[in-house]
């Protein structure tokens, strides 16, 4: 499944920049949403990782109502090789590992022709 193509430009209000100024520097400027194309809930963006702190991540959603930013425990699921979820825990959609963003996709495709030894997951479909 694609990656929802939502982007939103943000920027932090102060009192968040204050609260969160010891964590490190905050990068702001536009998210993407990170969730699989068919959720039909809010649009969700990790702006940073509370590193194993409870709450697991600081998250922004946002709507055309508006934007909310909180932190969100991590999602429990875990592939076969016990690979993390990667979103918040009671997420919308698919699971990280079944979203695939079509522009990284497009690029590692590209590149893989040319440097297939970096890319041997696309080495079996060469006539692409």
């Amino acid at each position: 499944m694609n990656q929802c193509t939502s982007v939103m430009a943000m920027t932090a209000p102060d009192r968040i920049v204050a609260l969160y100024a010891a964590v490190g520097q905050m990068k702001f400027g536009h998210v993407l949403c990170e969730l699989g194309e068919d959720h039909n809930n809010d649009h969700a963006a990790m702006l940073w990782d509370e590193g194993g702190r409870p709450g697991g991540a600081v998250w922004t959603q946002w709507d055309d109502r508006g934007v909310r930013i909180a932190a969100l425990a991590w999602c429990p699921a875990l592939t076969p090789k016990e690979e993390a979820c990667g979103l918040f825990a009671d997420h919308p959609s698919a699971h990280a590992w079944d979203v695939i963003d079509p522009t990284k996709e497009a690029l590692s495709r590209e590149l893989a022709k040319h440097y297939r030894h970096l890319f041997p997951e696309y080495n079996e479909d060469d006539e692409d």
